[in-house]
């Protein structure tokens, strides 16, 4: 007749707290979790938005049924995140492209070509381009992107 309470916790990461030179990588590195906390969101919903994309895409029976269903999610996309596109900042649209590729194990450019063919994609790479941007950007939570990899699992975790 006993009973015994089980709760479960979510994840806990300890780092060793953040050592700065000075005041400026401070700021970095606090601009860094503001503009993770601010795309992280995004890169998760785009994420799912892709999972059920291809899932529906699995049930349609011919192309050109799938190719006017693509469209429909492009104009609602398009719709939808133009005007918080708008409102990111560079580094923000550059973090989303890396935060991206974190999220679904390919980058954008790979995502588009998938969903939208190779000329699109092409086109959006010469856009980001334009821009300094490239949507094949990798993610390396091991090498230059450690720091992100620490703040992104901190903020997933509610420590931060």
């Amino acid at each position: 007749g006993d009973s015994i309470q089980y709760v479960e916790l979510n994840t806990l990461y300890v780092y060793p707290q953040p050592v700065f030179a000075d005041a400026r990588q401070r700021q970095a590195y606090n601009r860094l979790v503001a503009n993770i906390k601010k795309v992280l969101p995004i890169a998760k919903e785009v994420n799912a938005i892709i999972i059920e994309t291809y899932e529906f895409l699995q049930t349609l029976p011919n192309k050109k049924a799938k190719d006017e269903h693509m469209q429909r999610v492009e104009r609602s996309i398009r719709k939808e995140y133009t005007p918080r596109m708008k409102k990111l900042t560079y580094s923000q649209g550059k973090l989303l492209i890396k935060l991206v590729y974190r999220e679904c194990n390919s980058s954008s450019y790979q995502l588009i070509q998938a969903f939208l063919g190779p000329i699109r994609a092409g086109f959006y790479q010469a856009f980001a381009a334009l821009f300094g941007a490239s949507l094949t950007k990798k993610y390396d939570a091991e090498g230059v992107d450690k720091y992100t990899e620490r703040i992104v699992r901190q903020v997933e975790a509610g420590q931060l």
